[in-house]
This record gives structure tokens, sequence and C-alpha cells, in this order.
């Protein structure tokens, strides 16, 4: 099982809510307000962002890494928490 983090910007129309039913459906934890975490299981970067690609807006931007290890300040959560 893999550490993934996803970051984003949502630009004009700024439909947060259908990217945050998909992260929760993830079982996502929100680190920072752009910042969520998760695990995954045979699966790539880029193929989650294909994914996530599906719930956000043209204009929109989108990170997705694999992470190796982590260290927060002041977060709104921490990976510890999945």
């Amino acid at each position: 099982m893999a550490l993934y983090f996803l970051s984003y910007d949502l630009r004009n129309r700024r439909d947060y809510q259908t990217l945050y039913d998909e992260l929760v459906n993830f079982n996502a934890v929100r680190i920072l307000e752009s910042l969520w975490c998760f695990n995954r299981i045979d699966t790539t970067s880029a193929e989650i962002r294909d994914h996530f690609k599906n719930y956000i807006d043209g204009d929109d931007g989108l990170v997705v890494s694999k992470a190796d290890g982590w260290a927060t300040f002041n977060a709104i959560n921490t990976p510890k928490d999945l």
C-alpha cells in the first residue's frame, strides 16, 4: 500500500463538493486546505491524476504525488489519521 498526496487549485467555478465527495470515497484525510492524502494499492500517480481530472474543471490545477516520507507542521490532520 502506498501513501499519495493530492493538491489542487480550483480556479473559476470552484465546485469543491464534487471533488470532496470523491476524496471521501477514497477515504482521504485533509492535511491542509487544498492538500489531502490517502492510501492506494496497484496504481500510479498518473492513474490517480487521470481519475481525479473527472472531478474538476478544465481550468483547474491538480498534483498527485506518491510519498516515501512526510512531516507536517500546524496541519489540520496528518497521514496518521488515515
